[in-house]
């Protein structure tokens, strides 16, 4: 991302929107700051969690200038999880969502990333939170088998498994296993999953997680990357609503599920700060909407930029 595309993402975030200039104060004093003591900081994230961020790390360093890079989607983690849930983070990178999930809102986590360097980093985030005992970090890929796979290395946070032909310098061998094998007997709550493309095979290993009873929603990162592969979204789409899932828009400040096979009018009382659409271009799969929309109204609220969510 360029540094107008990067300007304009702060400037229009929702967090953002009525307070601009310390939003630019922010991202001038990181891009100096950085330069000037180069190497990982330590930086405030939700509540009392941490984050160790270092210059490059795009979905990190966006936390930074917006306190949660991807709005709905952070927001909609924080307000459906409670303790003694178990969220499955798929793709978790340095870990944002996991410490959201576990270190500001205290429930379990299983979280996965195959990248060896990007999960020494995810681990840093962890022990810095004291979160050993409530996260179970798996450094491995998911998909429909078990075995092993070729991934990208040095990609940041669109690392992802090569496709054939796909060549790439830096590429390395991980493990693959099945999300059902690797969930096993366990209730999860909330599934994120950021694949870069990768969503279909990691689902055909899924589908006794996903037709568990205790599963409210899935958070799938869908954006054309799946034709890397040779996969069909909307078939991906349709294998969700198979499974039971419905799709929904979430908008935080009024915590409030609007079907997204309705028109996407933004509510009559929405706060003009509110977008009229998701802004990180995630999809979110629904199973019991009326459970979840009590879910929803019910979380405390959290301080984030000074903003109560």
């Amino acid at each position: 991302m360029g540094v107008l595309n990067t300007l304009s993402f702060i400037l229009n975030h929702p967090l953002n929107k009525c307070q601009k200039i310390k939003a630019i104060n922010r991202y001038f004093s990181w891009q100096i700051g950085s330069r000037i003591l180069p190497g990982s900081v330590v930086v405030p994230f939700i509540d009392s969690t941490r984050l160790l961020v270092s210059p490059g790390m795009t979905g990190a360093t966006g936390n930074i200038y917006c306190g949660l890079h991807e709005f709905e989607d952070m927001a909609f983690v924080l307000h459906t999880l409670r303790k003694g849930d178990l969220f499955l983070d798929i793709g978790a990178n340095i870990g944002s969502y996991t410490i959201l999930a576990s270190g500001a809102v205290g429930c379990e986590s299983m979280t996965f990333e195959p990248v060896p360097s990007t999960f020494v980093h995810l681990l840093d985030n962890i022990k810095l939170n004291s979160l050993e005992s409530l996260v179970h970090a798996l450094n491995l890929a998911l998909g429909s088998e078990e075995g092993q796979i070729s991934f990208t290395s040095n990609l940041d946070t669109v690392n992802h498994v090569l496709a054939p032909n796909e060549k790439n310098n830096s590429s390395i061998t991980v493990k693959m296993n099945r999300l059902d094998d690797m969930v096993g007997e366990r209730e999860p709550t909330l599934i994120k999953i950021d694949v870069e493309g990768f969503e279909t095979e990691v689902l055909k290993g899924a589908n006794k997680t996903l037709k568990k009873n205790s599963l409210l929603a899935v958070l799938m990162e869908l954006n054309g990357s799946g034709s890397r592969y040779g996969y069909d979204e909307e078939a991906l789409h349709l294998f969700m609503i198979n499974m039971g899932f419905e799709l929904f828009s979430y908008w935080p400040f009024e915590r409030k599920l609007s079907s997204a096979s309705q028109p996407a009018s933004q509510p009559a009382s929405q706060p003009a700060s509110q977008p009229d659409k998701n802004c990180s271009g995630n999809k979110l799969y629904v199973k019991s909407p009326d459970v979840l929309q009590k879910r929803l109204l019910s979380a405390r609220k959290y301080q984030v930029l000074g903003i109560s969510l």
